[in-house]
């Protein structure tokens, strides 16, 4: 995933003093079955699944024109009843059609299973970036929580499949630092 103009806020490697949340950001493997492995009880919570405009940098990677409106899914990985990530995915609304019509269907089961379960998912690099309360996806995960902190941790990574591309963003909660690492 190439850096536009856009997409400078977001960084190849994170700038995170915590060596816990270090281990989760940089981990390159299913971050739902990470979090899985250190749950008694798993589950996802759907938050929305929409039609909606998108943010600018997301336009560029995803490859859309500006107006164009996007399917966007958001929701809340939950380890024992405490959501510890936020997790945010935009694809174009003709995909569900094509490459990513699983993404209709997903329902409460997690997309991180499904995109590892398949061979052909090309993954990029992840992306870096420290979200305060100026950032919407900051203001959306703190939804989630009783006392918003003064920045969340997120990454993102681009995933194609036969052309089309699918951008999934993971917002870190404060309580997956609670997870054995």
């Amino acid at each position: 995933m190439k850096s536009s103009g856009a997409d400078a806020w977001w960084r190849p490697l994170p700038v995170c003093n915590d060596a816990r949340l270090r281990r989760w950001l940089l981990d390159r493997g299913s971050l739902t079955r990470r979090i899985q492995l250190r749950c008694e009880r798993f589950h996802v919570e759907v938050l929305s699944q929409r039609i909606a405009a998108i943010d600018r940098d997301e336009r560029a990677i995803i490859g859309v024109r500006p107006g164009v409106r996007c399917v966007v899914r958001e929701v809340s990985l939950n380890c024992d009843q405490r959501p510890v990530v936020f997790a945010h995915s935009v694809v174009e609304p003709r995909a569900l059609n094509g490459a990513w019509r699983m993404l209709a269907t997903l329902g409460t089961r997690p997309l991180g299973a499904a995109l590892f379960a398949d061979p052909c998912v090309r993954r990029f690099p992840l992306r870096f970036r420290q979200l305060n309360r100026r950032h919407e996806l900051y203001r959306r995960a703190c939804g989630l929580l009783e006392r918003p902190p003064a920045y969340l941790w997120a990454r993102r990574s681009l995933f194609t499949l036969r052309g089309s591309r699918l951008l999934v963003t993971e917002v870190f909660l404060p309580a997956i630092l609670a997870l054995t690492p």
